[in-house]
Parts: C-alpha cells; structure tokens; sequence
C-alpha cells in the first residue's frame, strides 16, 4: 500500500469517526426520542466500523459500538474516534516495528 493511500484512508476514517460519533451523540440530546434512536442506530455502527476497520480491529470496534450506543446514559462515549487512535497511533507503531523486522530478515 502506498503512502498516499494510507493517508487518504486515514484521514477518510477520521473524518467519518468523527461525524459517526456525532450521529451517536445526536440521540444523547434529545429526550424520550433517543433511545429509540439508539435502537436503529447501534446495528449500523456496528456495521460502519467493520466497514471502516477490517479484520480483528473492525469486529471488535462495531461490538463495543453496539453495546455502547444500545447501553443508557453511555453515547458521550466517541468510539469510532478511539477506534481512530487506536488504530493509527497505538497500534500502529507495533505495525511498523514488525515491518522492520520484515526488512531486516529479508535482506
């Protein structure tokens, strides 16, 4: 994968992450009317971030969306932004480490 695209792909799931978990904050607004809210939109988190992050990142970031977003009193939570940061910054230096190594070992 090229830089260019990691980086459009990067700031394409930011800028999602961060209107997503405005969606979800949306519900937290409106009395009575929310939680309904959160019935329909937690499936689709779930599906958004498995769309979003492939693989074990995906899977588990739209089941903790799900519960977060189906739980009461629990939408201030921003998880597609944590996803975010946990995906291009926490984990992403271990990715990178190991690539290293990849390269060490090849030559």
């Amino acid at each position: 994968m090229t830089d260019t695209s990691y980086e459009t792909r990067r700031q394409r799931n930011l800028i999602l992450g961060l209107v997503f978990d405005c969606i979800g904050m949306l519900s937290f607004t409106i009395p009575g009317i929310g939680e309904f809210g959160d019935v329909i939109w937690a499936p689709c988190s779930f599906f958004l971030m498995a769309w979003m992050y492939k693989g074990y990142v995906g899977k588990i970031g739209g089941a903790v969306s799900f519960v977060e977003e189906i739980l009461p009193f629990t939408d201030i939570v921003p998880t597609f932004t944590l996803t975010w940061i946990y995906t291009y910054f926490l984990s992403a230096d271990k990715g990178r480490k190991q690539q290293a190594n990849k390269n060490e070992i090849s030559k």
